[in-house]
């Protein structure tokens, strides 16, 4: 059995990693080149950056930034954010990055998956999924979720799955921030419907929120933010705690 995977995330905006609930009400959460350097010390599997405005602002993400970070650090990168083509992705790829996310970018032109995977390789291609629980269904929404769109979230994974894609980030609006918990359900729902690994976010506030993402749905990975930034939960001591609770961690 493939050994699950701590992700800490950090969310960049003007340079500076933050933090909001259910995607709103941002507050600053430090230097990300302090903290990557500091997540990698502390033993986390890989780390998640994303230039959260990059898109809105019809801007690249922040090639400069991603290449310090990824000098202080040796586990897998995984970079997002205004990724539009081919050469966006080699100019992370070649700043520091081993895997890129696609959100926004995926779901306007979702041929842009299959030409990325083509180039650099499945294992390269993350998809990310902003999804929000409405009118009793769990839809898609980009723009940094600013944006609903026509597309359920288990359709758009097992969608991009297809097209290439090596990963899914699933995260759930409705829990993002919230420290109430991973959205189990959908969690659940996807990683059942694919066969390719599918990283939780969104709700970490405890330990046990970590045991029961990894017990209750076939989830490979569980990424969170605060919960790291702010020191509430060092990586070390979750690690050990999975442990204790017959999880294998890396």
């Amino acid at each position: 059995m493939l050994k699950k995977r701590i992700i800490p995330c950090l969310d960049i905006k003007d340079g500076r990693t933050v933090k909001g609930i259910n995607f709103v009400d941002i507050k600053d959460a430090g230097d990300p080149v302090e903290l990557g350097k500091k997540y990698a010390q502390q033993g986390a599997d890989e780390l998640v950056f994303l230039d959260i405005t990059a898109t809105v602002e019809k801007r690249k993400t922040f090639a400069d930034l991603v290449e310090k970070i990824a000098h202080e650090i040796n586990i897998p990168f995984t970079v997002g954010g205004g990724i539009n083509s081919i050469e966006d992705v080699s100019a992370l790829i070649k700043a520091g990055a081993d895997k890129i996310s696609l959100n926004s970018s995926a779901v306007k032109r979702p041929e842009l998956i299959t030409e990325i995977a083509r180039e650099f390789g499945s294992q390269c291609v993350v998809v990310a999924i902003d999804t929000k629980y409405e009118n009793n269904t769990w839809m898609v929404y980009v723009n940094g979720g600013r944006t609903v769109t026509a597309l359920r979230a288990l359709d758009w994974a097992q969608q991009a799955e297809k097209l290439g894609t090596g990963e899914i980030l699933l995260t759930s609006m409705n829990n993002d921030g919230t420290k109430n918990g991973f959205a189990l359900e959908i969690t659940s729902e996807v990683s059942n419907a694919v066969n390719i690994p599918v990283i939780a976010s969104g709700g970490a506030g405890t330990k046990g929120h970590f045991k029961d993402v990894f017990q209750k749905t076939k989830a490979s990975g569980a990424l969170a933010a605060s919960i790291f930034h702010y020191n509430q939960i060092p990586i070390p001591e979750l690690k050990k705690y999975l442990k204790t609770e017959n999880i294998s961690v890396r």
